[in-house]
């Protein structure tokens, strides 16, 4: 089974720079989008259901803005949109779809880059979330997210960790909140795999930045330790450049 994670920044804009052919040619068996910025009546369905995908959608109430989704070629048991918080709801930031053997949840977790009104909306939202997804794993054992945490963990998953070192996304208590996040019994898949630098997952676009690969991994798929004999492979996918981001991919078997 192929999992993978992608912010898409607009899924419309996306679509244009050929996300379909894209998708022919990875052929996910579920494919996980942060950042839709669209309402569910300005996507045309038809080419993921043409395509065998059930389609799961969450978006925020503000038009043009952030929104999650999940496209699963696997009906899902159950799905639940949100996590029954109204403030953070009405954002569209998590869904969540239970299979048979695992949990998986699609997350896109708020930027503190506007400002220091955001920046400490977001610290409480980590926590909070810290917190839902320890009660959600005492029913959900298998449990694995996915998506943009706007977190770099490591000066490794940075392409410039000192100059950062006072920016929202490599502040140290959103590093420190992300090394409490996996102390809890949870693990980075990516870097379960591969221990190599410069391997990164979104570039701004000013700078020629991602032509000189100066970037940051943000984008992730952690999962429950129970999970690690399950997941045989993880992949930064750079070459598609339907948005800022990249896609993360992961491999896995439950044969």
């Amino acid at each position: 089974m192929k999992i993978v994670t992608y912010n898409v920044n607009g899924i419309r804009a996306a679509l244009k720079k050929g996300l379909l052919d894209w998708i022919d040619e990875e052929a996910p068996d579920i494919f996980c989008v942060q950042e839709t910025k669209a309402q569910s009546d300005q996507v045309d369905f038809s080419p993921f259901h043409d395509r065998g995908y059930h389609v799961y959608w969450h978006q925020a109430e503000k038009k043009g803005y952030s929104g999650v989704a999940i496209f699963s070629k696997i009906e899902a048991d159950a799905v639940t949109y949100g996590c029954n918080v109204k403030d953070y709801d009405t954002e569209g930031r998590i869904i969540r779809v239970d299979y048979k053997d695992f949990s998986l949840l699609n997350v896109y977790i708020p930027s503190g880059t506007s400002g220091e009104i955001r920046q400490a909306y977001k610290m409480v939202w980590l926590e909070d979330f810290k917190n839902y997804i320890l009660e959600i794993r005492k029913a959900k054992p298998n449990l694995l997210i996915c998506g943009d945490v706007n977190i770099a963990h490591h000066p490794i998953d940075i392409h410039d960790p000192i100059g950062n070192k006072k920016s929202s996304g490599f502040l140290p208590e959103e590093r420190e909140w992300l090394t409490e996040f996996l102390e809890t019994g949870m693990f980075d898949v990516f870097r379960h795999f591969n221990k190599e630098p410069h391997q990164y997952s979104w570039w701004t676009y000013r700078q020629n930045a991602r032509m000189n690969n100066k970037g940051w991994r943000i984008d992730y798929f952690f999962a429950t330790l129970g999970m690690k004999e399950y997941i045989t492979n993880a992949l930064i996918l750079p070459e598609a450049r339907h948005s800022d981001h990249c896609p993360v991919c992961i491999k896995i078997d439950f044969n």
